[in-house]
C-alpha cells in the first residue's frame, strides 16, 4: 500500500514474514481478553458501590462524582506512561506490572477508612487500568496474523464489555449481603493472570526486532519520532481528535443511560438492569462482528458505519421509544455502540510505527479522555434545563464527528504491526 507523503515506507507489502504460531497468539488473546475483562469489572465496581460509599463515608454526591474524575485522571496518566514504557521496556513486562498495580490497588480500597484514602488509592489503581488497556491492545496487534487482526482485536475489546456484565452479577451477589468492601477485594485475583502472562507470553517478534534495529528511539525519545514529520504529526492529531469525540459520546451515554431509563422512561431498577445487560451483550456482539467485517471490507468504513449508525440510533431511541419497541431499540443501539470499539484498536495501531506505536496510541487515546471527562457533567447541565434525553442527543453529534473525521482524513493500514 502506498504511504502518505512524509510517512516512511513500511514492510506491509514486503515479502511474507513468519507469523507467530496459532498457539502463541491464542494464549495472548486469552490473556488479553481476561485482562480487559477485569479492567471493565474494576471500572464498574465503583459505580455499583457509590450508594454504599456515600452512606458509609458521609460524603456528598459531588464528592462521590469526583471519584469518577480521579479514576479518569489516573487512567489518562496511566495510558501515557504505560504506552511510553511499553515502547521502551517491552509490552509483556509493562502489561504484567500494570495488572499487578490495578489489582493490588483496587483490592486495597477494601481497607480504606475515609474518603481521601479511597480517592488517592483509586487514582493510583487507575494508573494501572489506563496503562493495561493501551498495552494489551498493542501487544495483541503485534502478535495476531494480519488477515485476522481486526477480528481478534474486536474479540479482545469484547472483554471490556464482558467485564461490565460480570461486575453487575458480582455486585448483585455481594453488595446487598456483604457490603462494598468484599467486592473490591475480589480484584486481587488477577494477580494470578499477571504471573501466568509473565511465565508464558514472550515479547512479540516485531517489538524485539524494533528494539534491536532502532536503538535511536531511546536516545532521541519517542515523542521526537512521533512528531518527526508533518504527516506523522497530522495522523497523531487526527486520532487524538477522533478519540476525544468517541469517548465524549461513549462515556456520556454510559454514565447517563441507566438514569435515563429509570427517571425519564420510568423503569424500575430491576428492569433497567435487565435492559442494560441486554444492551451490553449486544455491544459484545457488535465488537466481534465489526472485527470480522473490518478484516473483510476494511477498517475505515466499518469504523465509520458503527459511529454514524450510533449517531442515528440515539435520536431514534430518545424520540421514538415505546413499551413495545424499547428492547429492540436498545439492542440495536448496543450493537452499533460496540462497533467503533471493535475496530478502533486495529485502525489506530496500524497508523504508527512499532518503535513508537504504544507511545502514540496511548497518548492519542488518553488525551481523548478529556472528552470522557466533559461529557457526563455536560449532560447533567443540559438535563437541568431540558432533559437527559436532550443531553443524549448531543452525544449523537459527537458520534457523527467520530465517523466523519476518519472517513475524510485517516487512511487505513499505514503500518503493519507484525513487521517490526
Amino acid at each position: 500500500m502506498t504511504e502518505p507523503a512524509g510517512v516512511p515506507a513500511t514492510a506491509w507489502s514486503a515479502a511474507p514474514r513468519a507469523q507467530p504460531n496459532n498457539r502463541t497468539w491464542m494464549v495472548v488473546l486469552a490473556s488479553g481478553f481476561l485482562g480487559l475483562m477485569v479492567d471493565g469489572m474494576d471500572l464498574m465496581f465503583l459505580s455499583y458501590s457509590l450508594p454504599s460509599l456515600i452512606k458509609e463515608f458521609g460524603i456528598t454526591k459531588v464528592e462521590a462524582g469526583l471519584l469518577a474524575s480521579f479514576t479518569l485522571l489516573g487512567m489518562a496518566l496511566g495510558g501515557f506512561i504505560g504506552g511510553w514504557a511499553a515502547d521502551r521496556y517491552g509490552r509483556v513486562r509493562v502489561m504484567v506490572w500494570t495488572i499487578i498495580l490495578f489489582s493490588v490497588g483496587t483490592a486495597g480500597l477494601s481497607l480504606t477508612q475515609e474518603y481521601w484514602q479511597f480517592a488517592i488509592l483509586r487514582f493510583v489503581s487507575a494508573l494501572g487500568l489506563g496503562a493495561e488497556y493501551v498495552v494489551s491492545n498493542t501487544l495483541m496487534a503485534e502478535y495476531v496474523p494480519t488477515s485476522r487482526r481486526t477480528t481478534v482485536l474486536g474479540t479482545l475489546q469484547a472483554g471490556w464489555s464482558a467485564g461490565y456484565v460480570v461486575a453487575a452479577l458480582l455486585a448483585g451477589a455481594i453488595v446487598p449481603t456483604y457490603g462494598w468492601r468484599p467486592l473490591f477485594a475480589v480484584a486481587l485475583a488477577p494477580v494470578m493472570l499477571a504471573l501466568f502472562i509473565r511465565q508464558y507470553v514472550p515479547e512479540p517478534p516485531g517489538w524485539q526486532r524494533a528494539a534491536k534495529t532502532a536503538p535511536g528511539t531511546a536516545k532521541s525519545g519517542q515523542w521526537r519520532i512521533v512528531f518527526g514529520t508533518p504527516a506523522q504529526r497530522r495522523i497523531f492529531m487526527l486520532w487524538t481528535l477522533t478519540s476525544c469525540c468517541l469517548q465524549f459520546g461513549n462515556y456520556g451515554v454510559n454514565n447517563w443511560l441507566p438514569t435515563y431509563l429509570v427517571t425519564e422512561l420510568n423503569f424500575n431498577f430491576t428492569k433497567m438492569t435487565g435492559y442494560l445487560v441486554g444492551t451490553y451483550t449486544a455491544m459484545i456482539a457488535g465488537k466481534i462482528i465489526a472485527g470480522v467485517l473490518a478484516d473483510r471490507f476494511g477498517r475505515r468504513w466499518i469504523f465509520v458505519l458503527g459511529s454514524v449508525g450510533t449517531a442515528i440510533c440515539l435520536p431514534v431511541v430518545v424520540l421514538h421509544h415505546a413499551p413495545g419497541n424499547i428492547v429492540a431499540l436498545l439492542t440495536a443501539f448496543g450493537f452499533l455502540y460496540g462497533m467503533p470499539y471493535g475496530v478502533n484498536a486495529t485502525y489506530m495501531t496500524e497508523s504508527f510505527a512499532t518503535n513508537v506505536r504504544a507511545t502514540a496510541v496511548g497518548a492519542a487515546y488518553n488525551i481523548g479522555r478529556v472528552g470522557a471527562a466533559v461529557a457526563p457533567p455536560l449532560i447533567g447541565l443540559i438535563a437541568t434545563s431540558y432533559s437527559i434525553g436532550a443531553g443524549l442527543m448531543v452525544m449523537s453529534g459527537a458520534y457523527l464527528l467520530t465517523g466523519l473525521i476518519p472517513a475524510m482524513f485517516i487512511r487505513e493500514k499505514i503500518y503493519d504491526p507484525s513487521a517490526g
